[in-house]
């Protein structure tokens, strides 16, 4: 049964890993791995020996004993446990996301243009990087990227230039996430896991996020892409459709910033706070609307009922990356069914013993997230080291996993999006920006490993 359970992980993980090439969603093939992994295990409850404890983080003593109502009894109560954290997740995840999409509503993300006045190209590129290394950290690297190349799009006319600015913005945006609670998949999943607390994850991983794209951005400054001035920078209106569009920008990124801050006060799961952050926004938003439906309902009668006859919310919620939020579930889930067999606990002890250097395994995660996703790497790796919270083996799997995957265009979300709105070429991405990623995480990685000394 153990070996059934891996090789279907590994062909699922596979169908994950070769999306694009297969032309199939990878919330399909999460999903399916999910389900069938976790019928395997109820129906070979009585084969196994081993049964993985999530709450005392170690193997039940006897489970082999237990009686076949007992293991089931057992295995209903860890699925539920684990339905329960990944929820924790899923729902901080949804309500992130929304506030999103409530700014982009009101066209918010159009206010940074205001601080774009420059042609000079090495001017542009440190602003564009400080903008994704800090947008990143707050409404996530994903997000971040979307925002900032639909802004280049509208900047920059010439493609060439283009793609030599989204390189370095992914390597700012996947750096930017690492250092923050809030600003990547994994370092939520952490962070909700109980693994590290937001200001031990900012005070160890803010220096070495930041010579993560410092050293990368540098180097790239003196590169010819980046010498001179644009030959054409459009001169239109930066003024937000929205005259609302700058408060509900300040008042959602306020809101999202606050959840780290409420759940430091009330230690209560950080989905609860951003559920209020979400309710705040939620209804500003609604008065925002009906004042500007009730304008332009005056002086506009062609039927356009895109902001009058809908709710900002409502209409967010539509807008929401559903298949992202399914596959993080199914993802989540399969690596929870290895995790209750006792499988991840078991390989870790035997990867200690094959490579007894932590640091080098975690540098090789973060090599292996370049090449798959890194969602299903971290989680298995909180299922294999047992180590307290904000041990520093965390901080740097938070670190790797989250800048690793800049070395190659498919390794991260920022990388894929980027790819998908600029049309980055794999090679052109491997020849171009591959180097100066793995520059930055290595650099990066090296002031970690100084800095926890102190």
């Amino acid at each position: 049964m153990e070996t059934l359970i891996i090789i279907i992980f590994i062909l699922g993980y596979l169908a994950i890993t070769l999306e694009h090439n297969l032309k199939l969603d990878k919330l399909i093939p999460a999903l399916g791995m999910m389900a069938i992994l976790w019928a395997i295990v109820a129906f070979g409850i009585d084969t196994f020996a081993n049964w993985f404890d999530s709450a005392s983080h170690a193997l039940i003593n006897g489970f082999s004993n237990f009686t076949s109502a007992e293991k089931h009894h057992l295995l209903e109560e860890t699925l539920l446990h684990h339905l329960g954290k990944t929820a924790e997740i899923l729902f901080f995840l949804l309500g992130a996301m929304t506030i999103v999409e409530i700014i982009d509503y009101f066209d918010g993300f159009a206010t940074f243009k205001n601080y774009i006045k420059t042609k000079n190209k090495k001017k542009l590129l440190w602003i564009f990087a400080s903008l994704a290394f800090i947008l990143s950290a707050i409404i996530d690297n994903l997000t971040a990227t979307i925002v900032l190349i639909t802004i280049l799009q509208k900047i920059i006319n010439e493609k060439e230039t283009r793609l030599w600015f989204a390189g370095l913005i992914i390597i700012a945006a996947n750096a930017g996430g690492a250092w923050s609670p809030i600003g990547d998949v994994t370092t939520t999943m952490l962070w909700i896991g109980k693994k590290v607390t937001s200001a031990k994850l900012i005070e160890y991983l803010i220096i070495p996020s930041l010579l993560c794209v410092v050293v990368p951005v540098l180097i790239a400054s003196f590169m010819k892409p980046f010498k001179g001035n644009l030959t054409v920078l459009e001169e239109e209106s930066t003024a937000p459709k929205s005259q609302y569009g700058p408060t509900m920008l300040y008042l959602g990124l306020s809101a999202i910033i606050f959840v780290p801050i409420f759940k430091t006060i009330t230690h209560l799961p950080p989905y609860v706070g951003m559920m209020l952050s979400l309710a705040v926004v939620g209804i500003f938003a609604e008065i925002y609307s009906r004042s500007q439906f009730s304008l332009s309902h005056a002086i506009d009668d062609e039927g356009d009922d895109s902001h009058g006859f809908h709710s900002p919310v409502h209409k967010s919620l539509s807008r929401i990356e559903m298949p992202s939020v399914l596959f993080f579930f199914g993802i989540l889930m399969a690596v929870a069914a290895l995790e209750s067999l006792g499988m991840l606990f078991i390989g870790a002890e035997h990867l200690k013993t094959i490579i007894p250097n932590t640091d080098v395994v975690i540098m090789l995660l973060g090599l292996g997230s370049a090449v798959v996703d890194n969602v299903p790497l971290v989680a298995a790796s909180m299922g294999m080291f047992q180590q307290p919270i904000d041990d520093h083996i965390w901080h740097f799997i938070a670190y790797s996993a989250g800048t690793g995957g800049s070395m190659l265009i498919i390794g991260s979300a920022a990388g894929v999006v980027a790819m998908g709105m600029e049309k980055i070429n794999f090679f052109w991405y491997f020849k171009n920006i591959a180097w100066l990623a793995a520059i930055g995480f290595v650099v990066g990685a090296l002031a970690f490993m100084f800095l926890r000394q102190f």
